[in-house]
């Protein structure tokens, strides 16, 4: 059995006061490499992470400069290489040890780090093991249970931010050919309301800037977003940024210490010379939810600003030349923030008039600005109304469409973005399916399809008896866990197609398979030779990755090798012949050329460094909207920012949660049970809590409590044995981590309009059990 790394006993919570990168995370670095059990491979594949010829990270969707050929990697990144490219296995031998009910009882951090997957398994539940089954079975055992459902929409086809554009592509033309759009995707729980919000306003679901836009901003707005942690390489560029005397303005309830300082650890002598820089020029802390009425309050200011211009006859603060050619509904918008009163926009906010006008003269006076965001933004009920309020200031002062200025929605998962590009969509718009038809030449589903939450309550209701998972830990990464957990247990047949072992394989239906997937690490051979995958990044860059490691077992293949033999054994050669692509993925972006925009001459343009650009027409400044021009959206802001159903039995919560990463995790993944940069160290079952809320509510720092979620279905949601942090977050406001904290999160509460869990807005009761010692919390860890 490999037991992962004790980390240290958890008993004390130190504050950490160095910067982010540095001397902590050369450390971490180190460790991870030596940990991986493959060492000294690593240390080259390492350095042909993110490099031309080399392989895209399996970490993050930030992207590179093409001109750049240095390190390419982050501590975070490194982390996910070392994880990804382990000697250590899990094979037969170890099903045979351990039953599924022994497994179910170990910790997600140990089951990962078990090792890679490296043959095809089917669940006996005569035995409670897992069997050896060889591929052909495993593809004909899914073939038999897809073509046995009553209609093809009662199959779900999930697709995880990791897969590749070939493996989504097919993934998408199967599940289509088999006649369903039920396309849940990790970025229906991340991202989603940056594709509708963008879509409804500017045309194009995607961010409009490029890597080098950064170098040309004369400021920079960071929104509900931890780039320390989830996104470390976006810190040079911040950093680099202040230097230079531009704007670094930031929105976070939390301080991270990744939006504070950097240390640079590629710069020797700052290392040596333990030196570091900030990150940012100003630092605002919004209340949960609150950055809607933020924003309101920066357009406002603008307003009067714009009209006290014209009465004095100086510079205008709109670029109405820009607004009159491209934009649509400006007045409705500011008749809206006219009636839009300021007690309203402070007390959502939790900001003064005093912050939100100097945030405000900032972004005035910048010529180029970019707005960037992730989930602190995305994952409220109000999410969608939010971003549009950023492309609103966007658009009131030109902000689109020039050098160093747009919208920047900095995705997660590596390919994500790709994904939804190449048609991993539940609701597909109406060109891509008339570009599959007129290809593929067969009827495509236009009715749309499941998303995840949706995906999750037809498979309660027994509407849905096939979940297929290419990639991710469905279990763990959705909201309401117990409820997802018995919606996969009431599937005909749970597929996961997977590198390491995660509680998604324990989570099962009355059949299940695991099937071994290459990594990005992995050298991909099929029978024309060693093969590229491609992936999108954040800035719409398209480029090659190219495994470096052979894999550890024959048996382990390809995303795109194992979509095709189940397409093959469900439709045959319908309509295309599966196993043919495969054997050359040339062919396969031959397809993707001929049926997806932006992709001419795919292979040809793949040679290039870098990759290439796929292009934005929102930022060419082609607005494809109904009206043809961008939208100005007016929405008020929300009465109440706690919704009526969080008020069970009368009821009010104690404190609104954020669920949140920590420093030692990407997404699912825990590396370690450490957050370096909020000093917790050996354990996860934490809550940070603000010291007054704590004195607020008869607590005292280090009790051991439990967390009740208030929301009025029937349903209790309840967490146990959390340990109070006193912790500097703004009074109310809690944070706590996930996967832990997501059986707290009710499926009915998502976002309008996106069905995004509202996974960093969650009202909690804070629930006495008794004090914890430091006996306890030793004998813990």
């Amino acid at each position: 059995m490999s037991r992962p790394p004790r980390s240290q006993p958890a008993s004390r919570y130190q504050p950490y006061h160095g910067p982010a990168g540095g001397w902590g995370a050369l450390r971490s670095v180190a460790q991870s490499w030596l940990g991986s059990g493959n060492a000294l491979k690593n240390i080259r594949t390492l350095l042909k992470t993110n490099q031309n010829g080399g392989f895209d990270c399996p970490g993050c969707a930030w992207g590179d400069s093409p001109h750049d050929d240095t390190v390419k990697f982050c501590e975070n990144g490194a982390k996910a290489v070392n994880w990804e490219a382990t000697k250590r296995r899990v094979d037969a031998e170890f099903f045979a040890r351990y039953s599924v009910s022994q497994l179910r009882e170990q910790s997600d951090y140990w089951l990962e780090y078990q090792g890679r997957l490296t043959q095809p398994m089917r669940y006996d539940a005569d035995t409670d093991h897992y069997l050896p089954i060889g591929w052909d079975a495993a593809f004909a055992l899914i073939g038999e249970q897809l073509k046995r459902l009553e209609t093809p929409h009662q199959a779900e086809f999930y697709t995880s931010g990791r897969a590749s554009n070939e493996a989504a592509f097919l993934y998408q033309l199967f599940g289509r050919a088999f006649g369903t759009n039920n396309f849940p995707d990790c970025s229906n729980m991340c991202h989603e309301a940056s594709g509708v919000a963008l879509g409804g306003s500017i045309g194009v679901g995607k961010g409009t800037v490029t890597f080098d836009d950064f170098a040309h901003a004369d400021a920079i707005f960071v929104l509900g977003q931890n780039p320390g942690t989830n996104h470390p390489r976006m810190l040079e560029p911040l950093r680099e940024a202040v230097q230079r005397g531009a704007q670094v303005v930031c929105f976070n309830p939390l301080k991270e210490r990744g939006l504070e300082r950097f240390q640079h650890p590629q710069k020797p002598l700052e290392m040596l010379g333990n030196q570091d820089a900030p990150t940012n020029t100003a630092y605002f802390r919004p209340n949960l939810g609150g950055d809607l009425a933020a924003l309101r309050g920066m357009a406002k200011f603008l307003l009067q600003w714009e009209r006290d211009a014209q009465q004095q006859g100086t510079d205008a603060v709109f670029d109405h030349a820009f607004i009159e050619e491209h934009t649509q509904g400006l007045d409705d918008y500011l008749n809206v923030i006219d009636a839009t009163p300021w007690s309203l926009i402070e007390g959502q906010s939790g900001l003064s008039c005093a912050d939100i006008e100097q945030a405000a003269r900032m972004y005035r006076h910048a010529e180029r600005a970019i707005v960037c965001w992730a989930m602190g933004i995305t994952q409220h009920r109000h999410s969608v109304a939010t971003i549009q309020e950023i492309a609103n200031l966007l658009l009131l002062r030109g902000n689109l469409g020039k050098p160093g200025a747009g919208a920047c929605p900095v995705r997660g998962h590596s390919n994500v973005q790709g994904d939804r590009t190449m048609g991993i969509n539940e609701r597909p718009p109406a060109a891509l399916l008339d570009a599959i038809e007129q290809r593929f030449s067969f009827s495509v589903p236009r009715a749309h399809g499941h998303n995840t939450v949706e995906a999750i309550n037809a498979m309660l209701a027994g509407q849905a008896k096939v979940f297929i998972g290419l990639g991710g830990n469905f279990a763990q990464a959705t909201p309401d866990s117990p409820r997802t957990h018995e919606a996969l247990r009431n599937c005909e047949l749970t597929v996961q197609i997977s590198t390491k072992l995660n509680r998604s394989h324990l989570t099962i239906g009355k059949q299940a398979l695991i099937l071994p997937c290459l990594g990005r690490t992995d050298i991909d051979l099929q029978a024309s030779g060693p093969q590229a995958v491609t992936v999108e990044d954040s800035f719409s860059m398209v480029h090659a990755s190219w495994g470096q490691l052979t894999p550890l077992s024959p048996q382990m293949r390809s995303e795109p090798a194992i979509v095709a033999g189940i397409a093959a054994a469900t439709l045959g050669k319908h309509p295309v012949d599966w196993h043919w692509l495969v054997e050359d993925y040339a062919r396969i972006r031959e397809l993707i050329e001929a049926t997806i925009p932006g992709f001419a001459d795919f292979n040809a343009k793949l040679k290039q460094p870098g990759g290439f650009y796929l292009g934005n027409a929102a930022a060419r400044r082609t607005w494809n909207t109904a009206s043809g021009l961008a939208q100005f959206k007016h929405r008020p802001l929300p009465l109440d920012l706690v919704p009526a159903e969080a008020s069970r039995d009368g009821q009010t919560p104690d404190l609104i949660l954020q669920t949140l990463r920590s420093h030692d995790q990407y997404n699912t993944t825990l590396y370690g049970l450490n957050d370096r940069y909020r000093g917790v160290k050996g354990m996860r079952e934490v809550v940070f809590v603000n010291p007054s809320d704590l004195q607020r509510l008869g607590f005292e720092n280090g009790e051991v409590v439990d967390l009740i979620s208030l929301w009025d279905d029937g349903v209790k949601r309840k967490v146990r044995g959390f340990t109070l942090l006193a912790y500097d977050t703004p009074v109310g406001q809690a944070a706590a981590y996930y996967p832990e904290t997501n059986p707290l999160v009710p499926l009915g509460s998502f976002g309008d309009g996106s069905h995004t869990p509202t996974s960093k807005f969650v009202a909690i009761k804070v629930i006495k059990i008794g004090k914890q010692t430091e006996r306890d919390l030793l004998a813990r860890a």
